[in-house]
C-alpha cells in the first residue's frame, strides 16, 4: 500500500495527468505507448505524487482506434517508471466501460490491473451513488493497493456543500485512503474550493485531493486556493496539454507557489525540458493546443466537461451540423434537470448529451431516445440526484416501474462463461477481461493482431494511424458526404440527368472508392470502377448515361416503399448483441415501433426503431459497418 506520510506533510504533491486526462481532453484519447516511452524516465524523476496513465477513455481507445493493448501499456510504462506511483481511474462498476458490469468481472479486473502494475485506484460513480462503489471499493482493498474515492462535483439545486461532505465521510467509512473532489467541468471556483476543502480537511480523517479542469478558466484559481486551504495533492499537466478543457498546467502553479511555505520543491528547468518534450510531440502529430474560447467560459451555464464538448463538435462535424452547437449546448441543461441533475461526467455526460443532441436534429424531444437514455431512467445506473421529471420518464419508459435496488444486483456473473466465446482467439487472463468488457470491439482487435503475426496486414504503427492517416480517412469521408449532398440536392425531384452522372464520375475518379451507389425516389443508380481499366468503366449500350463512361444500373422502387436512414453517424448493428440473432431479416414482417437495428454513436447503443407497419425488402448496411447521417439503412414496403 502506499505510504502517505508525505502527504500529510504542509508540502503539496501533485499528479501528473499528462499520460491520461490531459491527451483524453485534447488530443481525443489518441497518445501511442511510443509516444510516452522516451520521456517516462525523466517524468519519473520529478517527483510527482503519481502519474494518472490508464483507466478512463484510455482502455477502450486503445483496442478501438490505436491497435494497442491497454495491459501492455501499464507493463511498459512500469518498465521505466521506478519511483513514482502508477494511477488509474475506475469508474466505479462501469470500471472502464459506459455501463454496469457484473461483480465477478469488476473484480477480476481490478485484481488483473493491481497485479500488472496499477498503484492508486482513484474510483468514482457518476451519480455520486455510493452502492454503485461498494463492491470495486472492497476489490482495490483487497489487492493492498491504495484507494482513492471521489466525490463528483457539479452544480445543481441538490449538490451543495453538505451533500458532498456526506457522500465524502461515506467514502471514508468504506475505506478509502483518500478524498478525491473530481471537477470534471471545471466548475468549482476559487473561493468555493477554499471552502470545501477546508470543510473536508476538518472532518475527514483522510488526505483529500483536486481534480479540476482548466475549461471556464478558473483551475489555476481553485488549485491555489484550496492549497492555502490545505490541500494535500492536486492534479496537473505539462503545458503542451494543458489549459483549454484539459488540466491547469503545472510549470504555472509549481511556479506560483515557489518561495511560499507551500513550494512543491519540483525542478522547473526538467519540468520544461519534459513540456519542450510534448510540444515536439504535439507539433509532429498536428493537434491544437488548448483554447479557452468564449463557448468554454459559458460552462457555468451548460455545464458540459471538457472531453464531452470535444466529442459533440466532432460528433455535429460529421452530422453535417456543427452550425447547431449552440442549440444542443441550450438543450443539455434541459436534459440534465429533466433527468434529475446527473452530473456530467462519463457515462452520464454521454447519456445527457446524446439525448440532447437528438433532441435537437430530430426536431422533436425524446422522439428518439437511446438504449442508455431509457436505462438511466430505469435506474440502471444509479439513483438519480434528484427525481427525474414524470413526463419526460412516461415519454421514456412508460408506465415501467424503475428499480430501486443496487443496479448490479440484477447481472449475472458470467465471466467464465463469457470465456468460452473467445477462447480461439484469447492467449491471456487480460484478454479474456478486454473481451468480456467491449466484446465486438476486442474480438476485432484480436482478430486483427492474429493477422499482423501471420503476415496477412502489417502492423499499424503511429506512422500510419497517427494525424496523416487521419486526416486521408477524414477526407474520404468528406468526399462520401459531397456524393450524398450533390445526390441530393441534384436530383431532388427523384431523377438523375447526365450531368448529375458526371459530377459523381469525377468524385469517383478523385477518390479511394471503387463505387458510388445513389437512391432516389423513383431509381437507384450504381457507378462502379472499372479496375482493370484504371477507372470508371464505360456504360453497356442499354446504359442511357453511356456518355458518362460508367456502369449504371437503374432499380426502380414502387411508390409505396419507405427508406429508413441513419439519424446519425455511427456504427450500425444488426443485432443487440454478438452473438445475438439480428433484429429484423429481409422478407419478415415489423410493426411501428419495433426495432430494426443499433447505431453506435458517442459511445452509446441507439436504437433505430420501424416508422411504420411493413415488411423489410432490403437491408442496405452490412453488420459492424460505419454509416453516414441519412444513409439509407432499409427500404420498408408499409402494409395497412
Amino acid at each position: 500500500m502506499l505510504v502517505m506520510e508525505d502527504v500529510l506533510l504542509m508540502r503539496p504533491k501533485i499528479t501528473d495527468t499528462t499520460l491520461r486526462d490531459a491527451h483524453q481532453s485534447l488530443w481525443a484519447t489518441r497518445m501511442y505507448t511510443e509516444d510516452m516511452v522516451p520521456i517516462l524516465e525523466r517524468i519519473d524523476q520529478v517527483g510527482y505524487f503519481s502519474l494518472e496513465m490508464w483507466g478512463g477513455a484510455t482502455f477502450d481507445v486503445c483496442i478501438r482506434y490505436l491497435n494497442e493493448d491497454p495491459w501492455d501499456r501499464i507493463r511498459t510504462i512500469k518498465k521505466y517508471v521506478k519511483r513514482t506511483p502508477l494511477q488509474m481511474l475506475l469508474r466505479g462498476q462501469n470500471l472502464v466501460g459506459y455501463a454496469n458490469y457484473p461483480d465477478d468481472l469488476a473484480e477480476v479486473f481490478v485484481y488483473k490491473a493491481a497485479e500488472t502494475g496499477i498503484d492508486i485506484f482513484r474510483v468514482f460513480d457518476a451519480l455520486n451513488d455510493v452502492r454503485n462503489l461498494e463492491v470495486p471499493m472492497r476489490a482495490v482493498k483487497k489487492t493492498g493497493k491504495h484507494l482513492q474515492a471521489c466525490v463528483v462535483y457539479t452544480l445543481s439545486p441538490v449538490h451543495t456543500k453538505e451533500h458532498y461532505l456526506e457522500t465524502a465521510l461515506c467514502l471514508q467509512d468504506m475505506g478509502a485512503d483518500s478524498i478525491c473532489i473530481k471537477d470534471m467541468a471545471g466548475m468549482i471556483s476559487p473561493y468555493v474550493s477554499y471552502e470545501l476543502v477546508s470543510l473536508f480537511k476538518e472532518r475527514l480523517d483522510v488526505p483529500v485531493q483536486l481534480h479540476t479542469h482548466y475549461i471556464g478558466g478558473m483551475a489555476i484559481g481553485s488549485c491555489l486556493k484550496g492549497v492555502e486551504a490545505g490541500l494535500d495533492v492536486f492534479d496537473a499537466c505539462s503545458g503542451p496539454l494543458a489549459f483549454g478543457s484539459s488540466q491547469p498546467p503545472v510549470e504555472t502553479l509549481v511556479r506560483s507557489l515557489q518561495g511560499t511555505e507551500w513550494d512543491t520543491g519540483l525542478d522547473i528547468p526538467l519540468l520544461f525540458e519534459i513540456s519542450n518534450y510534448w510540444e515536439d510531440l504535439r507539433r509532429k502529430r498536428g493537434y491544437e493546443r488548448g483554447v479557452t474560447r468564449i463557448t468554454d467560459m459559458k460552462v457555468f451555464d451548460h455545464q458540459v466537461p471538457g472531453g464531452m464538448i470535444t466529442n459533440l463538435v466532432s460528433q455535429l462535424e460529421e452530422q453535417n451540423a456543427l452550425h447547431r452547437i449552440g442549440e444542443v449546448l441550450n438543450e443539455i441543461p434541459k436534459v440534465r434537470e429533466e433527468l434529475g441533475y446527473p452530473p456530467l461526467v462519463t457515462p452520464t455526460s454521454q447519456i445527457v448529451g446524446i439525448q440532447a443532441v437528438l433532441n435537437v436534429l430530430t426536431g422533436s424531444r425524446y422522439k428518439m431516445v437511446p438504449q442508455e437514455v431509457k436505462d438511466y431512467v430505469r435506474g440502471s445506473y444509479g439513483r438519480s440526484p434528484a427525481p427525474i421529471d414524470p413526463e419526460v420518464q412516461r415519454l421514456i419508459i412508460g408506465d415501467e416501474e424503475p428499480i430501486t435496488c443496487r443496479p448490479a444486483d440484477l447481472l449475472e456473473n458470467k465471466f467464465e462463461k463469457t470465456k468460452e466465446e473467445i477462447k480461439e482467439l484469447a492467449e491471456s487472463e487480460e484478454d479474456y477481461i478486454t473481451y468480456a468488457l467491449f466484446p465486438p470491439i476486442a474480438r476485432r482487435f484480436f482478430e486483427y493482431r492474429e493477422k499482423v503475426r501471420s503476415g496477412e496486414i502489417p502492423l499499424a504503427t503511429t506512422t500510419a494511424a497517427a494525424p496523416e492517416v487521419e486526416s486521408k480517412s477524414g477526407e474520404q469521408a468528406r468526399k462520401q458526404k459531397t456524393v450524398k449532398r450533390s445526390s441530393r440536392s441534384s436530383a431532388e425531384d427523384g431523377k438523375m440527368d447526365i450531368e448529375d452522372v458526371k459530377e459523381l464520375i469525377k468524385i469517383l475518379d478523385e477518390s479511394n472508392l471503387n463505387e458510388i451507389q445513389v437512391e432516389t425516389t423513383e431509381m437507384k443508380v450504381a457507378i462502379r470502377k472499372d479496375i482493370s481499366a484504371g477507372g470508371c468503366a464505360p456504360g453497356g449500350e442499354s446504359s442511357p448515361f453511356q456518355e458518362a463512361g460508367a456502369i449504371v444500373e437503374e432499380v426502380e422502387h414502387p411508390e409505396n416503399l419507405i427508406e429508413m436512414v441513419a439519424p446519425m453517424v455511427g456504427t450500425f448493428y444488426r443485432a443487440p448483441a454478438p452473438d445475438a440473432p439480428p433484429f429484423v431479416e429481409a422478407g419478415c414482417r415489423v410493426k411501428k415501433g419495433d426495432t430494426l437495428c443499433i447505431i453506435e454513436a458517442m459511445k452509446l447503443m441507439n436504437e433505430i426503431e420501424a416508422e411504420c407497419d411493413g415488411e423489410i425488402v432490403e437491408i442496405l448496411v452490412e453488420n459492424a459497418q460505419p454509416v453516414e447521417y441519412g444513409q439509407a439503412l432499409f427500404i420498408i414496403a408499409p402494409v395497412e
